[in-house]
């Protein structure tokens, strides 16, 4: 008899508009049978680098250790380089990463997104480390609800404020609809010239 493991739900979100990157994501865990909220205000957002973040779904344990030596390891970068690396370079850091475990792999699925010197850049990626260049990306528990939003509403010359209520809208329309996700909202942008993050709670019945 084959196991299944649980992972529990999110609704991650990330877009690439035409002066920078929004990602959004929801705060709950679920346990991991799936009929218990073990927590309302996780993080699910991580920047970097100053101008690089991710979003990402699955394993908490998992997803905050690959933060972590992403982290490390750009930090360390920019010291010997002095300078700090670019959205495909740690995209790439992170594939090769979760390719070399894809055997026992870290159950997260990620999405790089960032601003370069050249423009904003995304990154979809699955637990084995594919690297695919696009101009969104969802994933967790509410992924196909979250989809089908930015289907209907995502246009490639989106500004980044218009962005942010886009994000916020997919988000609240997905989690009402998916029983794994939701509590709250965090929202991170980046632009060539600012950082913005935004946390924002869901009163809605039930949450």
């Amino acid at each position: 008899m084959s196991e299944q493991i649980y992972l529990p739900g999110a609704c991650s979100v990330a877009i690439k508009c035409k002066d920078g990157v929004v990602l959004g994501n929801d705060n709950r865990v679920t346990s991991l049978g799936g009929y218990m909220v073990t927590s309302k205000n996780t993080k699910k957002i991580f920047k970097l680098t100053d101008k690089v973040a991710t979003t990402v779904s699955g394993l908490p344990a998992d997803f905050q250790t690959v933060v972590k030596i992403i982290v490390a390891n750009a930090n360390l970068y920019e010291l010997r380089e002095m300078e700090p690396m670019n959205t495909i370079a740690v995209g790439k850091m992170l594939a090769n990463m979760l390719f070399q475990r894809k055997m026992a792999p870290y159950y997260v699925n990620t999405t790089i997104a960032g601003v370069d010197e050249d423009g904003p850049k995304l990154f979809t990626m699955d637990a084995a480390g594919s690297l695919m260049p696009d101009d969104w990306g969802v994933g967790g528990s509410a992924a196909t609800m979250a989809a089908g939003v930015l289907e209907a509403e995502y246009t490639v010359d989106i500004t980044v404020e218009e962005g942010i209520k886009l994000v916020e809208k997919v988000i609240r329309a997905s989690v009402k609809r998916d029983a794994f996700s939701g509590n709250g909202i965090d929202i991170l942008a980046i632009t060539k010239d600012s950082t913005k993050e935004v946390s924002k709670p869901i009163s809605e019945l039930g949450e």
